[in-house]
C-alpha cells in the first residue's frame, strides 16, 4: 500500500464569482466539474453564484451591494462569511482571490460579468494577471470571453473551434519567448511589446492551441463564440512579417 504522505496533494480549483452583470450561463455550464470547486463570492457576486446553482463556501467583501436577508441565508446554510470595511486598499475581487489561494487553490476562475464600469473591468484583468499570483493557474468567464493568463512558469492549453479568434495581450510590460500551437499566426520566440496589437485576431486552426512565454505576461482572450466570416483579416500583416520577431 503507498503512503498516503508522499502522495500529491489534490489540486484545488477555485471559483471566484463576483459581482456586476450576470455572468453567461452557457459558458459557466461547460465548466469542468470533474473534481470539487471551491466556490467563493466576492460581495455581490453571491447572488450571481445562488442563480448558477452553486454552493457557496465562503463569501467575502464589505457586502455593501448585497441582499442582506441573501446574506444571512447563507450564513445560516453554512457559507463562512469575511466581512471587510467599506474604506480598504483593495476590491471585493482581490481579497476573494486571496481568501482562494489562502485555502489552497492552485487553479482560480473568475466569474463574472463586464459591469458597467470600465474602470473595474480594466482592474479585473490586471489583477487577474498580477505577479502576486505567478504561481497560481488564472483564469476567467467573464461574459462571454475566456481569459487566461500564460506566464512562464505557467503556459496555457486551450480548446476552441476552427476559425475562432484569439487574441494575446502582453500585460504588465513586454513579454518576450512567445510561442505559440494550433494558431493561423504562429509565434516561435517572439516578442510582444507593451502597448502593440499584433496579438488581436489570431485564429484558431485546429480545436486545441497552446501559448508559452519565456519572460513577461500574456491574456489570452478568446472572445466568444463568434467565428470571423473569413479565417484571415484583410488589415493583417503579411505571413512574412507574423513570422519575424521583434528584435
Amino acid at each position: 500500500m503507498s503512503n498516503p504522505a508522499n502522495q500529491n496533494p489534490p489540486e484545488v480549483v477555485a471559483l471566484v464569482v463576483f459581482g456586476g452583470d450576470a455572468p453567461d450561463h452557457q459558458a459557466v455550464a461547460r465548466l469542468d466539474r470533474s473534481m470539487p470547486l471551491l466556490v467563493i463570492a466576492a460581495d455581490s457576486g453571491a447572488e450571481h453564484a445562488v442563480a448558477l446553482g452553486l454552493d457557496i463556501a465562503i463569501a467575502v467583501g464589505d457586502f455593501d451591494s448585497i441582499d442582506a436577508d441573501l446574506l444571512s441565508r447563507l450564513e445560516a446554510d453554512g457559507t463562512t462569511i469575511e466581512r471587510h470595511p467599506p474604506t480598504k486598499d483593495a476590491t471585493d475581487l482581490e481579497l476573494a482571490i486571496d481568501v482562494a489561494i489562502r485555502e489552497g487553490a492552485t487553479t482560480v476562475i473568475l466569474i463574472g460579468g463586464h459591469g458597467g464600469r470600465v474602470d473595474q473591468s480594466y482592474g479585473n484583468l490586471l489583477v487577474l494577471a498580477s505577479p502576486a499570483y505567478a504561481a497560481v493557474s488564472m483564469h476567467g468567464l467573464i461574459g462571454g470571453a475566456r481569459i487566461s493568463v500564460a506566464n512562464p512558469d505557467r503556459p496555457v492549453v486551450f480548446g476552441g473551434d476552427v476559425g475562432e479568434y484569439v487574441t494575446l495581450l502582453p500585460i504588465h510590460g513586454d513579454a518576450h519567448g512567445i510561442t505559440t500551437t494550433g494558431l493561423e499566426y504562429a509565434l516561435a520566440g517572439d516578442s510582444l511589446l507593451s502597448g502593440t496589437t499584433r496579438g488581436v485576431s489570431n485564429v484558431f486552426v485546429g480545436p486545441e492551441a497552446s501559448v508559452s512565454v519565456t519572460a513577461g505576461v500574456v491574456i489570452v482572450v478568446r472572445p466568444g463564440p463568434e467565428l470571423p466570416a473569413e479565417p484571415s483579416r484583410p488589415d493583417s500583416p503579411s505571413d512574412e512579417s507574423r513570422d519575424q520577431g521583434t528584435e
